[in-house]
């Protein structure tokens, strides 16, 4: 290709406004702007799906069915562009079978290496490299599965209360409501005392009743209220144990799971000690140590015992293939990823390290001529190891490839050959090229909404920091790479956490810190977002505190994360913060509708009365190409206004429910600015910067950003009670300086109204601005997990022997003197 450039013509791709931009290849690429303001849309949505587009042109069609293809982009012509290679923040699939091992593909080599080079017993038969994976029937433990744990129930966790009689809810793991009635009227018919406490049941009843496998089936005569008819039913029983491990290991309801879990009791299998894999293949030694043993070593210390091996200078198997993990780890080790081991679940992953893995093994896979489209590659990395990743990344470039950057860190922007800044503004407000070319031009686009912190930024608000109005102390902290830690959190003030990563960071707050205050509410916690099965932390393990004090000045939890507030497009912003309700009553009060009897429910999109029927209220419907990827295409019925004509009939203001939904917030905001429950919450999105979304924007289409900052007004506009401490893991994560100034005035508000605001963070201008600041290391894993310094900003800015400080010094927080 002699044009050196790739040539974007008429993009129109969500927001973008028929945009035409210019970039140049073999070139470190950022794209910049506002959050929504269409940069992703251009990277991702343009630019790579064209590329898998044409890349699958090339594939046999029967293939085709068998990859996740994204879909064809809105754009009228693209020309100069190379195969593309997407690293984008994606969560892996919450399962304890995926690991840090399996998504770098390190433990293929690792298994290679015990079952060519490893010493085998004297007589053993050699084993396959599958013999050494717990994921395969060969290798895995037959108690445990290759899991490493087992979970079971007893008598005191299926029975917390034994004073209760069975009629009260002494058995707390059955389920609530009929199924639970039906229970216990069952053992009634049995001619069990169901009215008479636990603990005076004869012990063989009360075994029989927990944990018998027998599932008898008899005639249930119901006693219910008076006038009601009485019929009888055949019931069959099920024991409590029973019923917790079924419904733990089939129900596709998380809200179900996490609940029975609660009454589970979960250990290290006997059988293999919590190791995962067979006797025969435990066996097998190299270097001394079994292969379960070298996968839970931190990637850096594997490396070092490795290293000897590698070094040598024969040919043999068992040299080859060390030389090769070796010089994979060496990259991982680069990019701050040493700390983590083979054997980490990938659930337990953050969505940047997951990100930085796969980075890694692109950097081996010894590609040229490709375009790497990355979605913020220093998203979760401490400054001191964005530097690491700039090597990485200018190395990628240096090999013949493309790098195209969706980037806020202003400091990897700075690095960059050529930058393409979109906005000026999100949503409708954006869509528009304000620059393309080098980074240095930005200067004269007037309409930036980047160029002031790339050029200027201003040092952070001199504050005088708050006075604490108690301490939450905790003592003897022992969880993963924290060790013995004692940690004081002030109350009434807003603290960072800080510290490289894998430093025991979000192990302190939202594990420590979280389940010591969830510990004393009991269930006072409300969490801003409902949990998508996706647990922090898949082992399960929970952390040793000595002492905790200062826990009763602490009234509510919230933690507020960047998890999706929905998976499904039935989820959205309406629905999630409850404005719809407030929509759906103000239509149901028409007189219209009064005279045809319509209620709120009428005017869901959720239910059958309402909604258009061809659809199911989604608006749109689902199109299967046998060959190409599906597709989605308005509602043929309903022209994708989800609901029936009936229910359109029904006008407010000469607006339909439909009309609403398609609203922006700002553009609601002054439609319904009489209707109070409806004008709180449009007024708390507009805080956190959200007035460009539409009311009805599908949850799966909204940003980490945007579904953290929806569910910080969702907590904001509730009355709150009582003192609050409010858990943020890296809010900034995926926000334009400019958002996250927005961000922080509604954190700092929080504090202002007598409310503790914990935030892990590696902004470090977030960090200058903050009253305490605890920082933790001085490195990752085993080298972490240790409080270095902690005090004011100036006072950490100015600790020796922290890595954070020469960073918070730089972003303002400068030492007395400094």
């Amino acid at each position: 290709m002699t044009d050196s450039y790739v040539r974007v013509r008429g993009a129109r791709e969500h927001n973008l406004r028929t945009v035409d931009v210019d970039i140049p290849r073999d070139a470190l690429v950022a794209f910049t702007g506002v959050s929504g303001s269409g940069k992703s849309s251009l990277a991702f949505g343009t630019l790579y799906a064209e590329a898998q587009r044409r890349y699958f042109e090339s594939v046999a069609p029967y293939a085709r069915r068998l990859i996740h293809q994204v879909g064809a982009p809105k754009v009228d012509q693209v020309s100069g562009l190379p195969p593309a290679v997407a690293l984008e923040q994606r969560r892996s699939a919450p399962s304890a079978r995926s690991s840090v091992g399996t998504v770098t593909t390190l433990s293929n080599s690792l298994r290679m290496l015990f079952s060519r080079a490893g010493d085998y017993p004297e007589g053993a038969a050699r084993l396959d490299s599958d013999a050494f994976s717990p994921n395969t029937a060969a290798g895995a433990c037959p108690r445990c599965h290759g899991l490493g744990r087992v979970h079971r129930v007893t008598e005191d966790s299926l029975v917390p209360d034994p004073s209760l009689t069975i009629r009260e809810g002494a058995v707390a793991a059955w389920p609530g409501a009929w199924q639970g009635k039906n229970l216990r009227d069952i053992l009634a018919t049995l001619g069990h005392d169901i009215d008479r406490p636990w603990r005076d049941l004869p012990p063989a009843d009360r075994e029989w009743i927990l944990f018998t496998d027998e599932q008898p089936v008899v005639t249930v005569e119901p006693v219910r209220e008076a006038g009601r008819i009485q019929r009888p039913y055949k019931g069959q029983y099920m024991s409590a144990r029973r019923y917790v491990l079924h419904t733990f290991a089939d129900s596709k309801s998380e809200t179900l799971r996490t609940r029975v879990r609660g009454f589970m009791i979960t250990e290290p299998c006997p059988a293999c000690g919590g190791r995962r894999l067979r006797p025969e293949a435990l066996a097998v030694t190299f270097a001394g140590h079994d292969i379960a043993e070298l996968a839970a070593r931190p990637l850096g210390a594997l490396a070092a015992l490795l290293a000897p091996t590698a070094h040598r200078d024969d040919e043999g198997v068992a040299a080859t293939l060390a030389r090769d993990l070796v010089a994979r780890i060496e990259v991982l080790t680069e990019l701050g990823l040493g700390y983590l081991a083979m054997d980490r679940p990938a659930p337990s992953l953050s969505a940047g390290e997951l990100q930085r893995l796969r980075l890694a093994t692109q950097l081996r896979s010894g590609l040229f001529g490709v375009v790497y489209v990355l979605d913020e590659p220093s998203a979760g990395l401490h400054p001191a190891d964005t530097e690491s990743l700039l090597g990485v990344l200018g190395r990628l470039k240096e090999a013949g490839n493309s790098l195209f950057v969706v980037e806020h860190d202003m400091d990897v922007v700075r690095s960059a050959d050529w930058l393409v800044d979109v906005g000026p503004r999100a949503g409708e407000h954006g869509g528009r090229i304000l620059h393309s070319g080098p980074v240095a031009a930005l200067a004269d686009a007037t309409e930036s909404a980047t160029r002031r912190f790339l050029f200027d930024p201003a040092p952070p608000p001199q504050r005088t920091p708050r006075t604490p109005t108690g301490t939450l102390a905790l003592r003897g902290v022992t969880l993963h790479n924290l060790r013995e830690l004692d940690a004081d959190f002030p109350l009434g003030v807003f603290t960072a956490v800080t510290g490289v990563s894998g430093s025991g960071k979000s192990t302190l707050v939202t594990r420590v810190l979280a389940d010591a205050v969830r510990d004393h509410l009991g269930a006072a916690e409300e969490p801003a977002a409902p949990d998508d099965g996706n647990a922090e932390d898949a082992d399960g393990d929970r952390a040793r505190i000595a002492s905790v004090t200062g826990l009763s000045a602490v009234g509510r939890l919230v933690r507020v994360d960047q998890k999706p507030i929905g998976r499904t497009p039935r989820s959205n912003l309406a629905t999630y913060t409850g404005l719809f309700d407030a929509v759906r009553k103000v239509f149901a009060a028409t007189d219209e509708a009064r005279a045809r009897g319509y209620t709120a429910g009428r005017f869901s999109f959720n239910v059958a009365a309402g909604r258009c029927e061809t659809c199911q209220g989604e608006g749109f419907v689902a199109v299967e190409l046998l060959f190409l990827p599906g597709t989605y295409a308005p509602c043929t019925a309903c022209h994708g206004a989800r609901y029936n004509p009936e229910t359109l009939e029904i006008t407010f203001r000469g607006r339909t429910v439909a009309d609403v939904l398609a609203m922006t917030v700002d553009a609601a905001a002054e439609f319904l600015a009489d209707v109070p429950a409806a004008a709180r919450s449009l007024r708390t999105l507009r805080e956190v910067g959200l007035g460009y979304l539409r009311l009805g924007q599908p949850a799966t289409e909204l940003s980490g950003g945007e579904a953290q900052r929806i569910k910080l007004a969702t907590e904001l506009q509730r009355t709150r009670r009582g003192h609050t401490l409010y858990l943020l893991d890296e809010p900034t994560t995926g926000l334009h300086p400019a958002d996250t100034e927005v961000l922080l005035r509604q954190l700092h508000g929080l504090v202002d109204a007598g409310h503790t605001v914990v935030v892990v963070e590696h902004d470090m201008g977030v960090v200058a601005g903050a009253d305490h600041v605890i920082d933790l290391g001085p490195g990752g894993g085993a080298d972490g997990g240790r409080i270095v310094a902690a005090g004011t900003p100036q006072q950490v800015a100015a600790a020796p022997g922290s890595r954070t400080a020469p960073y918070l010094a730089r972003a303002g927080a400068r030492p007395a003197g400094g």
